[in-house]
C-alpha cells in the first residue's frame, strides 16, 4: 500500500486497521492511524472500535476526545464504539457523560446510539436506567430489543427477560440464544431446554453459545437424547473443531452418566485445552474412576499441559473416590511446590473431604484448623459426613454446631446427625435435633426425581401434583403396586406375575 501511495486513502487505510485489531495488532494499526496526516471520522471510529475489542479501552477513549478538537462530529457509530471502552473499564460516571454528549449532539433517539446505551447501563448502572432507555425509543430494532433481554439475562432477571421475548416482533437467533443462556446461567436447564426444543420447532440454526448453554443444561438435566442430537447437529455442521463446544460435550456425557462416549469424545480431539483435560478427569472423578482419572492426569502433564487449579480439584476429588490417601497428599503438595498455584479453600474442601472418607479424622481436623481460611459449609459438611461414616458422635456434633452458624435451614445437616444419633441407639438426641429444626423453622427439603422422554425431561417433586398427567402417574404407580403385593402371594413356579414385576 505504501509504494502505491493507498496508505493515505481514508477507506482503505480503516480496512487495513480493522484487519490489524481482528489478528491482534491492534497497536500496530494504532501506530499506522497516528502517521496519518488528514483522518475522518470513519477512520477515528474504526480506530477507536479495535482498541475498545482490547485492553487498550482508555486508548479509546482518549481517540474519541479528539475527534472534536479534529474538526469532526461524533456519528452514530463514534458512541457505540466508545461505550463498549467504558463497559470495560466500568467507568459509570463517563458512562453518563457520553450520554449526556449524545443528547447535545441530537443523536438521542438514534437506534444504534441507544442500544449501545441500554448495553452500557444493563451492564454498570442498573436494568432500570436501561429499561427507561428502552421504553422511551421512538423505534426499536432487533438489535435494541436484544440488548434488553439480554441485559436482563446477564442480571439474572430471566423472567423479565422471556416476558421480553415473547412480545418481540421479529426474533434472530441471537434473542433466542439469550434466554437459552440465562435460563442454564441461573440453573434453571429444564426451561433452557423448552426453549432450545422451541427454537428447533421454528427453524432457527442455533450459534455456537446457543448449543454451549444447551449442553449445559443437558449436562444439569441428564438430557443424554438432545444432548445426544447436539452432537449430531455439530457434526453436521462441521463445528467439532471447536474446542469449546467438544469440551461441553464431554461434560454434558460425563454427566448424564455416558462416559465412555465422553472418552469418546475427548480421543478424537486433535487440539486439547487445559479446560478439555480438566472436564474429562473430572468426568472420570464423577464415575469413581480415579485410577483411570490420575492416568489421565499422567497423559496431561506428558502432553506438556499445565494443570490449573480447577484441574487439581478434580484429581483431589479422584483420589477421594478411590482412598488414595498418599497420592492425594502428594498432589496437594505438588500444588505450590511444582506448580506454583496456592491452594486455596476449595482444594482444603477436597483434601479434608479425602481424609474424611479414609478415616484419618484427627489429620483432617488439624487441616482445618491449620488452613488459611475460615471452614465453609463444605468444610463442615465432609466432617459431619466423615463423623457419620466412622460413628464419631463428638465429632459430629461439633461439625454441626459449626454448620449451624454457617447454613442455619440446610435440613441434610441436621439428618445427618440425626442418623448419627439413631445408629448409637441415642433416641432422645434424635428427638432434640428435631426439636431444634421446629425451633429454627428448618423445613426438610423434600426428594424429587427427573426422566427423559422423548427429548424432554419431567420432573417430579414428592406430593407434587402439578405434573399435568399426574392422574394418569399415580394410576400406573397403584397398579405398580398392587402387582407388587400380589406378586408376594403367588409361588414362584407359577409366577408369571412376578417374573413380568422382575421384568
Amino acid at each position: 500500500m505504501v509504494p502505491r501511495g493507498l496508505d493515505q486513502n481514508n477507506f482503505l487505510l480503516s480496512k487495513f486497521i480493522g484487519t490489524c485489531s481482528l489478528l491482534g495488532f491492534a497497536n500496530y494499526g494504532y501506530l499506522v492511524f497516528t502517521n496519518k496526516t488528514h483522518p475522518d471520522v470513519y477512520l477515528y471510529n474504526t480506530m477507536i472500535k479495535g482498541l475498545s475489542q482490547t485492553h487498550s479501552a482508555k486508548e479509546a477513549i482518549l481517540l474519541f476526545n479528539t475527534i472534536q478538537s479534529s474538526g469532526f462530529r461524533p456519528d452514530t457509530y463514534s458512541f457505540p464504539f466508545v461505550l463498549k471502552a467504558v463497559i470495560h473499564l466500568s467507568a459509570i460516571e463517563l458512562g453518563r457523560e457520553i450520554h449526556g454528549q449524545t443528547i447535545r449532539f441530537g443523536l438521542d433517539s438514534d437506534v444504534h446510539v441507544v442500544t449501545g446505551l441500554i448495553q452500557m447501563y444493563s451492564v454498570l448502572a442498573g436494568i432500570c436506567d436501561a429499561r427507561r432507555l428502552f421504553d422511551g425509543m421512538p423505534l426499536r430494532d432487533v438489535v435494541s430489543w436484544n440488548a434488553m433481554v439480554a441485559g436482563y439475562a446477564k442480571v439474572g432477571d430471566v423472567d423479565n427477560a422471556r416476558a421480553l421475548f415473547e412480545r418481540m416482533p421479529e426474533r434472530n437467533v441471537i434473542s433466542w440464544t439469550a434466554v437459552i443462556a440465562g435460563y442454564a446461567q441461573m440453573n434453571r436447564p429444564n426451561e433452557a431446554v423448552t426453549v432450545f426444543r422451541r427454537m428447533q420447532l421454528e427453524d432457527v440454526e442455533p450459534d455456537e453459545i446457543a448449543m454451549l448453554a444447551a449442553l449445559s443444561a443437558c449436562a444439569h438435566l441428564g438430557a443424554l437424547e438432545l444432548g445426544e442430537w447436539i452432537h449430531n447437529y455439530i457434526d453436521k455442521r462441521g463445528l467439532n473443531k471447536i474446542v469449546p463446544l467438544t469440551n461441553a460435550l464431554i461434560d454434558m456425557y460425563a454427566k448424564s452418566g455416558n462416559i465412555k462416549k465422553a472418552l469418546e469424545v475427548f480421543e478424537k480431539m486433535k487440539h486439547r485445552s487445559v479446560i478439555t483435560w480438566t472436564t474429562m478427569i473430572a468426568g472420570l472423578a464423577l464415575h469413581g474412576l480415579g485410577i483411570e482419572a490420575m492416568e489421565m492426569f499422567y497423559r496431561m502433564e506428558n502432553a506438556r499441559v499445565k494443570p490449573n487449579e480447577v484441574t487439581f480439584i478434580a484429581i483431589l476429588s479422584a483420589c477421594s473416590h478411590v482412598g488414595l490417601v498418599d497420592m492425594g497428599r502428594r498432589y496437594f503438595k505438588c500444588m505450590s511446590t511444582q506448580y506454583q498455584i496456592t491452594q486455596k479453600i476449595e482444594h482444603y474442601g477436597c483434601m479434608i473431604d479425602l481424609l474424611g472418607r479414609a478415616g484419618y479424622l484427627q489429620e483432617a481436623q488439624e487441616l482445618v484448623r491449620g488452613m488459611p481460611y475460615e471452614a465453609n459449609g463444605a468444610v463442615w459438611g465432609s466432617l459431619l459426613a466423615a463423623s457419620r461414616i466412622h460413628g464419631d458422635v463428638e465429632l459430629g456434633e461439633c461439625a454441626l454446631r459449626h454448620l449451624i452458624e454457617v447454613e442455619p435451614h440446610n435440613s441434610g445437616n441436621y439428618t445427618l446427625l440425626s442418623n448419627i444419633y439413631a445408629a448409637h441407639g441415642r433416641w432422645h438426641e434424635v428427638g432434640m435435633v428435631r426439636k431444634v429444626m421446629r425451633d429454627n423453622r428448618v423445613k426438610k427439603m423434600p426428594g424429587g426425581s427427573s426422566i427423559e422422554v422423548n427429548n424432554r425431561v419431567h420432573e417430579f417433586i414428592v406430593g407434587d401434583k402439578s405434573h399435568l398427567q399426574y392422574e394418569r402417574i399415580y394410576e400406573v404407580l397403584y397398579e405398580m403396586n398392587w402387582h407388587l403385593k400380589m406378586a408376594e402371594y403367588v409361588p414362584k413356579e407359577r409366577g408369571c406375575l412376578l417374573e413380568y414385576v422382575e421384568g
